[in-house]
């Protein structure tokens, strides 16, 4: 790693720590020609998450996206945004984790359908609406019966 200050190649690790919810290694390092102390950061290299769209498109995954989806169905809800925030987290993490690179609008849909139903039903309710694209108040009263069990 090369120094701020002088530009040498070498330094040596003072300290090292989990950071950002572990997703990070922080590394104090010391310059071994001028002593100068900096701050480096170690992260798993990713590769884009891409989302397929019902048309065909590829676009990469957009957490504020999602958000705003989120945002909408839990209007006038008593939900903090650091729960909506976790829950976008739990998606992103499960893809990656599982080694996926390309997801279907569908499946990010259901993955938040199944984690919005532990969180709140009303806003469940909001978000299948807009996602599922009910085409009648029948299909809509099955999907609040299901709810009901």
């Amino acid at each position: 790693m090369r120094c701020p200050k002088c530009g040498c190649e070498e330094s040596k690790v003072i300290d090292s720590r989990p950071s950002e919810n572990n997703e990070a290694i922080r590394r104090r390092r010391e310059c071994v020609r001028c002593a100068t102390r900096f701050t480096t950061y170690e992260r798993r290299e990713e590769t884009p998450l891409m989302v397929v769209k019902k048309d065909g498109a590829k676009e990469t995954f957009d957490r504020q996206k999602v958000m705003n989806g989120l945002l909408r169905a839990t209007v006038k809800r008593n939900i903090p945004v650091r729960t909506l925030n976790t829950l976008i987290d739990s998606i992103e993490s499960e893809l990656r984790d599982n080694g996926i690179s390309e997801v279907s609008t569908q499946e990010v849909g259901s993955m938040v359908l199944k984690r919005l139903l532990t969180v709140d039903k009303v806003a469940y309710v909001r978000f299948a609406s807009v996602y599922r694209d009910y085409k009648d108040v029948d299909e809509f009263s099955e999907e609040l019966r299901g709810l009901s069990l």
